[in-house]
């Protein structure tokens, strides 16, 4: 042992998630099948306009460097994407592309919130929120939300919550699909303006929806930020490109931080985002695949014995309550992998107090997936009850 210094930092939770992507892949190495129910991400390939854009680019372009908030052209086409889906007018000025959802949400705590800040979460939500918050010294407070109210923060549970410097809110939410209606969103964006509480809306899953399409914070708030992704609807994860619709006093605080942490987005994937807007129809044939991935997960794990979650209403999840069957969801997690060669994500991840009751099921796969899924379920459950 050397006795130097490792971080505090270093000692936030992990991500599990992604321990149960490697436990998966480790299966996967030694020959076993895996029907993959864990992971947030599309299985289908970036679109045919993103890759044409950025074969393109590799051939005519240098490939270097470019701003740190992103090259004018795909500002600009972001700009238009507001006018286009909410009808809102934004700045291209005001929009700052981001190495992924995940850099974006780093440099906007970083821009937004001192250590010590108080910034509010949902519980069940995403956990690097809460980690990556916890990792920069801030005080995160959870507020909990209830499948009976389908999963939905309100501005009275704001109210009661005591101060607050941020809260980060996510429509539709990941674990949950839940979203947020757009009178609702609208009451939490300013709410948050006039007690000064700077909200950051996580709209990474817009496009994917199953009714009502979602709406912006943007256009109830002039103080929130935004933060958006090419991974979910534009199917393009692993070129880890997302951006950030900013109030006009947080865009260069946001550029210098981006400065010094990353220097730029990767080239390559701004070009192929810009010609994912080419493909928009290819985009709204994955939705529909997620719509009926949704209908047979639905009929399919109620009629397995697990039927108590509240219908997403948008994303590709299903949050459902397992504690008829466990008091241990990271355990069902791992014997269901094991024994079916199925992998889900325990609830641990997105709710450290109630999450061991919880499971959550990704239906971003095929239709094949689903439906081997549910009869994989099913057979289990006939056995156990045998």
């Amino acid at each position: 042992m050397s006795g130097l210094k490792v971080s505090s930092r270093a000692r936030i939770s992990p991500f599990f998630v992604m321990e149960m992507m490697r436990a998966a892949a480790g299966r996967e190495a030694t020959g076993g099948e895996v029907v993959h129910m864990e992971v947030g991400q599309p299985s289908t390939p970036a679109p045919v306009g993103a890759r044409a854009a950025a074969k393109a680019a590799i051939d005519h372009d240098v490939l270097g460097y470019t701003s740190a908030v992103g090259i004018e052209p795909l500002r600009g086409r972001l700009a238009q994407h507001y006018a286009d889906w909410y009808g809102h007018h934004v700045e291209s000025a005001n929009i700052v592309v981001t190495q992924g959802a995940s850099g974006g949400f780093t440099l906007a705590f970083l821009a937004c919130f001192d250590a010590g800040d108080r910034v509010a979460v949902t519980a069940p939500g995403y956990p690097c929120y809460r980690n990556t918050l916890e990792a920069l010294d801030v005080e995160v407070t959870e507020i909990s939300v209830t499948a009976d109210t389908g999963y939905r923060l309100t501005a009275e549970m704001l109210a009661a919550a005591g101060e607050l410097d941020g809260l980060v809110v996510a429509s539709p939410a990941n674990p949950t699909g839940t979203m947020l209606r757009p009178q609702q969103l609208s009451d939490i964006a300013q709410w948050c303006h006039s007690a000064s509480v700077r909200l950051i809306s996580d709209e990474i899953y817009h496009g994917i929806s199953y009714g009502t399409p979602a709406a912006t914070a943007a256009a109830s708030s002039p103080s929130a930020v935004v933060v958006n992704s090419f991974s979910k609807y534009f199917s393009m994860t692993g070129w880890r490109l997302g951006w950030l619709l900013l109030p006009p006093e947080l865009v260069a605080p946001v550029e210098r931080l981006a400065q010094n942490a990353t220097i730029a987005p990767a080239t390559v994937s701004q070009h192929a985002a810009l010609g994912a807007f080419d493909s928009l129809d290819e985009l709204d044939a994955n939705v529909a695949r997620y719509v009926e991935n949704r209908r047979i997960l639905l009929k399919g794990l109620a009629a397995a014995g697990i039927d108590r979650f509240a219908p997403p209403d948008g994303a590709f999840y299903i949050y459902a309550n397992v504690d008829h069957l466990t008091d241990d969801s990271a355990e069902l997690a791992a014997a269901w992998l094991a024994d079916l060669g199925i992998a889900t994500t325990p609830g641990i991840d997105f709710d450290p107090t109630d999450g061991h009751r919880y499971i959550r099921f990704s239906f971003a796969g095929s239709n094949d997936d689903m439906e081997r899924t549910v009869e994989r379920l099913t057979a289990w459950q006939h056995r156990r009850q045998a």
